[in-house]
């Protein structure tokens, strides 16, 4: 079944199959959540390479990145799961490339520093909401305590609902990033991703996984969920790193 979806997804991200790669252990596990449970529509999107503002490719400097539209409420958008998941029963765990490997449990999780942040947040269907109220706790806290080893350069970070995406190690540790627990100076809702979702303001929102139970060091990066779907490897919304086929050629 695996490798016939890795060449569904060939099929939709533009190059022609003897210019693609074989997809690896890794990006296979990613698509381990049911295909059923993909969204027909963003699948679409990917072909059609939706969202997309015309006009010189350069690094936009507005508060509002380009082809985005403001809105005032907070969408849910999630591949059909909203785990449950009681704080008594959930733990993150720190593991990969690093010199102690963690696993955190609820109440060891909130002894950490907690950081209050208000950051806007931009979504890859074209929906930006600005001035978020999160709590929680920063990464830069989370690698002070695992203490990554020198060859680790990406994450893959891994929800209770299956899904993934992958950071570098410069983008997980930017200094607005944090695990977070409270949004609106209330606990995260199921739907949003409570109890504890991870929030990296500067890239596109689906890599601020929700529900996160795992963070894995890794030496290389791997494409997560969406990155062997159609994305983009980063999702720099003020360059508009949507798609796949927006990459550069190695």
């Amino acid at each position: 079944m695996f490798r016939h979806i890795g060449e569904f997804f060939r099929g939709w991200i533009g190059p022609k199959p003897e210019e693609v790669a074989q997809l690896t252990n890794a990006e296979l596990e990613a698509l381990l959540v049911d295909e059923s449970k993909l969204t027909r529509s963003k699948q679409q999107w990917v072909r059609e390479q939706r969202f997309m503002k015309e006009g010189p490719r350069e690094r936009s400097t507005e508060r509002l990145p380009p082809g985005q539209h403001l809105t005032k409420s907070f969408p849910v958008l999630d591949l059909g799961i909203q785990p449950v998941i009681p704080t008594a029963d959930w733990a993150l765990e720190l593991a990969g490339e690093v010199a102690r490997p963690v696993v955190l449990d609820w109440d060891g999780f909130n002894a950490l520093p907690q950081l209050a942040m208000t950051v806007d947040i931009h979504c890859v269907t074209a929906w930006s909401r600005y001035d978020n109220g999160w709590v929680g706790v920063s990464t830069k806290d989370l690698l002070e305590l695992c203490q990554p080893r020198p060859a680790a350069s990406a994450v893959m970070i891994e929800g209770y609902d299956g899904y993934t995406t992958n950071l570098t190690l410069a983008d997980f540790s930017a200094p607005q990033c944090i695990v977070a627990h409270s949004w609106s100076s209330e606990p995260l809702a199921v739907e949003h991703g409570g109890p504890a979702r991870l929030v990296v303001p500067h890239l596109y929102f689906w890599k601020s996984a929700k529900w996160i139970r795992r963070i894995t060091f890794l030496e290389r990066e791997e494409r997560g969920f969406w990155e062997v779907g159609g994305y983009h490897v980063r999702g720099d919304p003020w360059m508009q790193n949507r798609y796949r086929i927006d990459e550069p050629l190695d």
